[in-house]
């Protein structure tokens, strides 16, 4: 069974909207220990294209993996679910 044109979507903060068309989001995991078996948060910081600058620093937004858009910039903002207050 393949799995062709699936893309992955992660759920994240924006941390940073400084740039133009562009912001970092932060995204959260919990995993768990190997010995202690307990769950650890584990973050990464993606960049994404935000095409109307709609985003702001506090978002809660779902990015969807694309195709390179530049050297660091692999991620699309596709949906704002949260406004920060």
């Amino acid at each position: 069974m393949e799995k062709r044109g699936v893309r992955k979507q992660l759920m994240g903060v924006v941390v940073s909207d400084k740039m133009d068309k562009s912001v970092i989001v932060l995204v959260e995991r919990l995993v768990k220990h190997k010995m202690y078996h307990k769950y650890i948060r584990r973050h990464v910081k993606y960049a994404a294209h935000d095409e109307q600058n709609h985003c702001k620093t506090g978002d809660k937004v779902l990015i969807t993996e694309s195709r390179p858009l530049s050297k660091t910039k692999k991620w699309r903002v596709s949906k704002i679910v949260a406004k920060a207050v």
